[in-house]
């Protein structure tokens, strides 16, 4: 569009007018191609992040994202195809337990996921915990370990959404990250490029997710669900609670442990529910399954160890050491780990999972920064959890580090600052799953 007057787009939009598609498209094309310089595209960020968009125009910007690079179109290739999507939180190992559940029906599941930043953990990297799993396949590595093992989860490769990758870093320095437009985009420039057949997306809301607020969360959904209309992919959305870590351990490899436990039918029942309740709908999306038949399968993949078998076959697929399934002694382990007491008797009645997230990254289980180097063996096991009744000096949680040398005291007095405990039990716990949108 040789025609575009960026500045003119620029005072349009700062007025809160409406683009036109053309001008969109145009733009995020010049933009990806180098045409546009930065401070113009933090100007429009910065824009939209005050006026918004429209519907039209949110999913034109997402269709410019991923038209800006690679379009796999997986479900021309597979009968069908899952793919899912977490907004991520505390704790939340969703992703490594429904792939193998899910490929254990029958069902073939792909997902391009990514590393933990801020206060949430990374899916890639807890998976990286394990030794010799490889997160960065090709293309033609990412189809075949579907083939081998009916599910993968891998980064995402260069060559999508490439006009995603450098808006999200202008995003980052601009105080434009919590832009519903542009986070709608970002998410789904990726998710709709890889084409799958169906994705579930898990919008978490609470203390510890990126949506603090119920009603964020459920036009975060709406607003993900609506910029794939006309794509060709079924998008349908649960709400899910994360106003308390999801499991036991929040970390890497300790998670991987908890997944592992979870698929020999040992694991915290929270996981499993959330786990459940996001497979049920994937069976039954595939047209396979209905929401009866659909848990029965669940039940008996789980049941006869289908699951943990399917486990093993996913990550020697990515180049994994499958015996950490039966030997955790090979995944890293804490070179320290440190007791938290309950300093009186009562109910755990919060635990701000915000705080908790960055005291786990703080600990080397996450990153500040994008180039941070992850210590695998750190985390949290919180031994009680909301809800919990508890004694004075028994055990709540456990600190792992994978280096020694940091005052314990100090890190129990921190632990012990972002969890309130109540003379009286809660009256009524907060659902795990909030709601279904379709």
């Amino acid at each position: 569009m040789a025609d575009l007057n960026v500045y003119e787009l620029l005072n349009r939009k700062r007025r809160g007018a409406p683009l036109e598609p053309r001008e969109i498209e145009a733009f995020v094309d010049r933009y990806t191609r180098g045409e546009i310089p930065e401070y113009q595209m933090s100007a429009l960020l910065m824009a939209i992040a005050i006026n918004g968009m429209t519907a039209e125009e949110m999913a034109t910007l997402t269709q410019a994202m991923l038209r800006s690079g690679e379009q796999w179109h997986l479900r021309d290739r597979y009968d069908f195809i899952a793919d899912k999507h977490s907004t991520g939180g505390v704790g939340d190992k969703v992703s490594l337990v429904l792939t193998p559940w899910v490929a254990a029906c029958g069902i073939k599941i792909g997902m391009l996921s990514g590393r933990g930043l801020g206060h949430t953990g990374g899916t890639l990297d807890k998976l990286e915990a394990i030794p010799g799993f490889n997160a960065r396949l090709s293309r033609e590595e990412f189809e075949r370990c579907v083939e081998e093992a009916g599910g993968v989860i891998s980064t995402s490769t260069d060559g999508i959404a490439p006009a995603d990758k450098k808006i999200y870093a202008l995003r980052d320095v601009t105080g434009t990250v919590e832009s519903l437009p542009l986070i709608t985009a970002s998410i789904m420039s990726k998710k709709l490029a890889m084409g799958a057949s169906a994705l579930i997306l898990d919008v978490k809301t609470g203390s510890g997710a990126f949506m603090r607020h119920y009603q964020d969360s459920k036009a975060l959904a709406q607003s993900l669900i609506d910029a794939a209309a006309g794509s060709g992919t079924r998008v349908e959305a649960l709400i899910t609670d994360m106003d308390r870590p999801l499991g036991v351990a929040a970390g890497n490899a300790n998670e991987i442990v908890e997944t592992i436990e979870v698929l020999k039918g040992n694991g915290p029942a929270d996981v499993e529910e959330v786990t459940r309740a996001q497979a049920i709908r994937i069976l039954v999306m595939s047209g396979r399954y209905d929401d009866a038949s659909a848990r029965a399968a669940l039940d008996e993949a789980l049941g006869s160890g289908r699951a943990l078998e399917q486990a093993r076959k996913w990550i020697a697929a990515q180049g994994g050491n499958a015996e950490v399934v039966d030997d955790y002694a090979l995944l890293p382990q804490p070179a320290e780990t440190i007791e938290v007491k309950a300093p009186r008797s009562g109910f755990i009645a919060h635990i701000d999972t915000y705080q908790a997230g960055m005291f786990t990254v703080d600990l080397g289980a996450g990153r500040k920064k994008a180039d941070d180097v992850i210590d695998y063996a750190a985390g949290v096991m919180f031994d009680r959890r909301t809800g919990d009744a508890v004694k004075a000096g028994e055990t709540i949680a456990r600190i792992q580090l994978g280096r020694q040398g940091r005052d314990a005291e100090e890190l129990r007095n921190r632990f012990l600052g972002f969890v309130q405990i109540a003379d009286a039990p809660l009256l009524q716990a907060r659902p795990l799953v909030h709601e279904h949108l379709a």
